[in-house]
């Protein structure tokens, strides 16, 4: 088996990975990425055929490259996402070896170097830079188990309505992905159940300017990492058909059906939680508190834009709501197919090092970890709240190839 090294060895090529690369070229520090797919093979084999950029054109970027032939506040399709990051690999000339897969990292002691035993041999290194991501394993609650004639999926495996022959379909998980799929499948003419939770639902745009402007103006990307034990709560947003406010009364007018959190299963009847209509209320007051902070901020810094009352017209409550469905007969009601869109968990079973928390979490400081030589980067809440996004990983990884150059800086010297 052959045995190399390098300085720094990055895994992953997706966003987080190509990021650290730009910033680690600018400070000439060696490095060499390897993915065991392809570059960014989640956006291309663990999304559906129709997602788009949750975030306009001008935001869902790197600073150094725009997207080209398109207005800024186009939301890229998925094969423009591909294609962007694609191009970009090639612009920086990023160092990418693909089809090489990270077995298992280790430390030696002795000389105070990593081993990375991959697929294509042994790989030493000074510093390793985990950028596989947030999203590395589906998390499916067993809670329904498994069935005859019960098609169960996670929503990574989701592709497009013409999956399911027959049958109606419930999602669980109002996230931005759940509610994104359960719209198209609804829009395809299949029956739809949706299990809402609690969940933020900003404005996609609010008196001439998108959710992310708002955000960024107000403070909320560049909110610090929260307390541990800081509840998550997903936000529903979309960039599907030019994006929309995520509204999901407006669903259950178009024949929806809304119920709250999935809880139990029993005798072929799922039970559901009777906190539809409080959900969706502290939906609404997420929504409406964007709203407040907008007008603040546009009354305290005098600014000409145009005023958007009805923004704050809410939907009334429909049927599903005012007499909530607390259980489904799956059969009765010909449920044959489950989309769960309940999130991922992670997977660091690979890397042998002491840096991890007594429930398998990295312990780290803006992404440098508490064992010397490791470092984090793309998970959510890394250092501020926009740290999983396009350009807010782009920031972190500045700040990491800024540290690993001075480590090597010190380390040449001595």
């Amino acid at each position: 088996m052959k045995t190399e090294f390098i300085d720094t060895l990055i895994i992953g090529a997706g966003q987080a990975g190509l990021a650290t690369s730009e910033h680690l070229s600018n400070h000439g520090v060696p490095h060499l990425i390897i993915e065991k797919n392809r570059i960014v093979e989640s956006w291309r084999s663990c999304r559906w055929d129709s997602l788009v950029a949750n975030g306009p054109a001008w935001h869902d970027r790197f600073p150094t490259l725009d997207f080209k032939d398109h207005s800024p506040n186009y939301f890229a399709d998925k094969n423009e996402v591909i294609e962007y990051f694609e191009k970009f690999a090639k612009k920086i000339n990023a160092p990418v070896r693909t089809n090489v897969a990270a077995q298992e990292t280790t430390k030696n002691l002795a000389n105070n170097q990593f081993e990375t035993k991959t697929s294509d041999g042994i790989i030493k290194s000074n510093n390793i830079v985990v950028a596989t991501g947030a999203f590395q394993k589906p998390v499916v609650p067993s809670i329904i188990p498994h069935q005859e004639n019960l098609n169960q999926i996670h929503s990574q495996f989701y592709k497009n309505p013409d999956q399911f022959s027959d049958g109606a379909i419930l999602v669980i998980g109002s996230g931005s992905s759940g509610s994104q799929i359960a719209q198209e499948l609804m829009l395809s003419g299949k029956k739809v159940f949706l299990s809402i939770g609690p969940h933020n639902r900003p404005p996609r745009r609010y008196r001439g300017k998108d959710n992310v402007w708002w955000f960024g103006v107000l403070g909320v990307w560049q909110k610090k990492t929260p307390d541990p034990n800081t509840q998550h709560v997903t936000i529903a947003v979309s960039g599907y058909a030019g994006g929309k406010t995520i509204d999901f009364r407006k669903f259950a007018n178009q024949g929806m059906n809304l119920v709250g959190m999935t809880k139990n299963f029993k005798e072929g009847k799922l039970l559901f939680e009777n906190d539809l209509k409080i959900n969706l209320d502290n939906g609404d007051k997420n929504y409406l508190s964007v709203l407040d902070q907008a007008d603040e901020y546009i009354e305290k810094n005098n600014l000409n834009f145009p005023d958007e009352i009805e923004a704050r017209n809410i939907t009334p409550d429909p049927d599903c709501v005012t007499n909530p469905i607390l259980e489904l007969d799956l059969k009765k009601e010909n449920i044959k197919n489950i989309i769960w869109a309940t999130g991922y968990q992670y997977d660091f079973s690979w890397l042998k090092v002491d840096t991890f928390d007594a429930v398998g979490k990295p312990e780290h400081y803006r992404g440098v970890a508490k064992e010397n030589g490791i470092y984090f980067i793309g998970l959510p809440w890394l250092s501020m709240r926009g740290s999983s996004f396009i350009w807010g990983v782009w920031q972190d990884a500045k700040y990491l190839a800024e540290q690993i150059s001075k480590k090597d800086n010190i380390k040449i010297a001595n």
